[in-house]
């Protein structure tokens, strides 16, 4: 099986079309139709329907697509250490807030402690990251939930502070109990995070749930909760991180939940030292030592 006809496979998943795959690509259909063929023969199965509506995977195309991304990013990965060998790279993951807010401060003060190192900072899901740490995408992975993986080393490296903003007018005090909460129009996350959980069992130990509360908009991201709160819209539970410099530049109101914690931890996973290059132990030892003090 040749690497390349999986990368064109995954394409044509995506899409559904061999043919919007091949004229992207700059390759004939027929050539394309034939490497998927040579696919599906080295595999000895059927991966691909084809009709005049498009392209429908099998229950064999669909578990081939499972796993041909991690296929494909290992092979990457391999490639990439034979490029990379003499540069001292080390491949970091992190949950997408504190790859956006708390890592870059952090990862700048790691450049200047050890300057001939380069480190490859991207955004994803925390169980995504347990499993590519697993698999060596990357060799250390920032979470905000404890490891669930038993071959990974987890250890709490900070802790976030999660404060309720609001536009800058806003009648509202800096410390307030969460039953105020239920009458304030909020503006959440679309996709499930750790504040929203943290949330949800702080209310459900009052007596409530997460559906009660006013949700006005329910948004892709952080930025964009920012976004409407300075306009007027409503209120948002962010990292502190997120908006530490609106705060400083009074573009943003900041309040605290007196009577409850909000706060999260963020854990750092990797394999065992011993597996692991120079490069990456010393960032390792280097951002233990940083600890609670990144970026406040």
């Amino acid at each position: 099986m040749h690497i390349e006809s999986l990368e064109y496979f995954q394409k044509i998943a995506e899409t559904k079309s061999i043919s919007k795959v091949a004229d992207k690509s700059h390759i004939s259909q027929p050539a394309l139709s034939q490497q998927m063929q040579k696919l599906e023969d080295s595999l000895g199965q059927k991966l691909l329907v084809r009709s005049n509506r498009g392209v429908k995977l099998t229950q064999a195309g669909e578990l081939v697509l499972k796993y041909a991304d991690n296929i494909i990013r290992t092979y990457d990965k391999m490639l990439s250490g034979i490029e990379k060998q003499q540069k001292n790279e080390v491949k970091i993951e992190a949950d997408y807030t504190i790859a956006t807010y708390c890592l870059p401060c952090a990862l700048l003060k790691m450049q200047n402690k050890f300057p001939t190192y380069n480190y490859n900072l991207k955004s994803g899901f925390s169980d995504k990251i347990e499993e590519d740490v697993l698999n060596d995408i990357c060799e250390v992975g920032f979470i905000t939930r404890p490891c669930n993986e038993k071959e990974l080393i987890c250890q709490m490296v900070i802790k976030e502070k999660v404060v309720l903003i609001s536009p800058k007018n806003y009648d509202i005090s800096e410390k307030i109990d969460l039953e105020e909460v239920l009458n304030l129009p909020l503006i959440i996350l679309k996709e499930e995070c750790i504040i929203k959980d943290n949330l949800d069992i702080a209310l459900n130990d009052l007596g409530h749930s997460i559906n009660e509360l006013n949700i006005i908009a329910k948004l892709e991201s952080t930025e964009a909760i920012k976004t409407l709160v300075k306009k007027g819209y409503g209120l948002g539970f962010v990292p502190y991180n997120a908006v530490k410099e609106e705060n400083s530049d009074n573009k943003l109101k900041i309040s605290r939940v007196e009577d409850y914690n909000l706060d999260y931890n963020v854990f750092m996973v990797n394999k065992s030292t011993k597996v692991l290059n120079n490069e990456t132990r010393e960032f390792i030892e280097g951002f233990k030592n940083l600890g609670k003090n990144v970026c406040y």
